[in-house]
């Protein structure tokens, strides 16, 4: 009878933990952690890779400013996230275009409401770290020259005009999804975006003053190298963490951003020591971040020879763009936003249409599994993001234009530096 009565009351007491592990079965512990520690990733990149490598590129007297471009994007990007981007990109699909505004302000997103085994809070915060950095990416184009205030019209129109339809398209179950488009982690939503953003604002800003006539030298290699290492080791959670889950295509994601980012790593540098004779830590830290560029949409679905190829090929495309390219045509692309993002992204979107390998993820088959129908998609797509990107940033500009009287800073507040003339701080002291 004692025995009976202790059993009892054993199930009573347990019973409420009982009854909420039942209900919580589609929650994966395995695979929220995982997230958890993506979302924390994918975060550092942005007020802290790039800041760090952008802000090591630009002049001394524009350090600090550029480091205040970048953490102002990534605040404006999470709130404006929560409010109103996250409903716009993944509500419910209206036509193909854009998101419904059902979870405006978070409506109807709770403690347990989930999005396949993680909690949708996760997953929408793990969504904002790509829209923060996305517009933060564009800021390497126009760096030296361009209004604070300015800036911050411009990042609050191009996340909510641009940036969220077109994540919306790709992965919120847009017509770029419906159509069989792969974009694992960002080729078209994030740099092929970014990249053509950043050359058609930089376009409008204009050059810089003295560009082409001056040297212009960057404040610390140092910190773009430290930079560069911090968005490397951000970009596994960018990457691996698209997969949603701690599971073997996230492993295989892992495995091949690193081997690609190692190759173009060698890949620029080795094209830079045979074209100037010297193999500069720049040029080795763009490469890295050209393979990690190229990679990013192709990550969950090739395996790690095609990454060789990816990573070598982006590293020769990177240096010959920000080093040959653009000084032929003559644009003034600050820290070279499009020359990286732009183009490496452009080659890393046709390689998944080539490389995609159903053995690494049955919804991927490319060109050389048997399925030339995929790459003609590919290029469809980023025709498409290429052309919205160009024209919707043109308008967002005009509008920003209007509404600040003007994108850029005063002939002398660009030759005393932003750092002292907007921020009143200096970020090297120099004698």
């Amino acid at each position: 009878m004692k025995l009976l009565i202790a059993a009892i009351l054993a199930i009573i007491t347990f019973m409420p933990f009982s009854l909420a592990f039942a209900g919580d079965e589609a929650l994966n512990t395995g695979n929220t952690a995982w997230m958890i520690v993506s979302t924390a990733l994918v975060m550092m990149m942005t007020p802290a890779g790039l800041a760090l490598f952008y802000g090591g590129m630009s002049r001394y007297k524009n350090l600090l400013n550029t480091f205040a471009m970048t953490f102002v994007a990534y605040c404006l990007g999470s709130v404006i996230w929560v409010i109103l981007g996250y409903t716009l990109a993944f509500g419910p699909d209206k036509g193909g275009i854009i998101g419904g505004l059902d979870y405006l302000f978070f409506n109807g997103i709770g403690v347990n409401s989930l999005n396949g085994s993680i909690p949708t809070s996760v997953f929408a915060v793990f969504q904002m770290t790509f829209a923060a950095i996305t517009v933060a990416l564009v800021l390497g184009s126009i760096v030296d020259r361009m209004k604070f205030s300015s800036w911050i019209v411009f990042t609050i129109l191009w996340i909510i005009f641009i940036y969220c339809p077109i994540a919306h398209w790709v992965w919120g179950g847009g017509w770029m999804a419906k159509m069989g488009a792969l974009d694992f982690a960002g080729g078209t939503v994030v740099h092929i975006n970014a990249g053509v953003a950043g050359l058609i604002l930089s376009y409008f800003v204009g050059k810089r003053i003295g560009y082409g006539k001056e040297a212009m030298i960057p404040s610390s290699i140092s910190l773009t190298a430290l930079g560069a290492a911090l968005l490397w080791f951000g970009w596994f959670g960018f990457n691996a963490g698209s997969q949603l889950a701690a599971d073997g295509i996230a492993g295989s994601a892992f495995l091949v951003t690193n081997t690609s980012a190692a190759m173009a790593g060698l890949s620029w540098m080795f094209a830079e020591w045979a074209r100037t004779k010297r193999p500069t830590v720049l040029g080795i830290a763009s490469g890295v971040v050209a393979g990690l560029v190229a990679i990013t949409p192709a990550s969950g679905f090739v395996n790690m020879p095609a990454s060789l190829v990816i990573g070598a090929v982006a590293g020769v495309l990177g240096y010959f763009s920000v080093s040959v390219i653009k000084h032929k045509i003559g644009y003034d692309d600050s820290l070279d936003a499009f020359g990286v993002h732009g183009m490496c992204g452009t080659w890393g979107a046709l390689a998944t249409g080539i490389f995609a390998n159903p053995e690494v993820n049955i919804l991927g088959k490319g060109l050389l599994f048997g399925n030339p129908k995929q790459l003609w998609i590919q290029i469809i797509s980023i025709l498409a993001t290429a052309i919205y990107t160009a024209i919707g940033t043109v308008i967002v500009i005009l509008i920003t234009k209007a509404i600040t009287r003007g994108l850029r800073v005063e002939k002398e507040e660009e030759i005393e530096g932003l750092d002292s003339t907007i921020h009143g701080e200096r970020g090297f002291e120099i004698d």
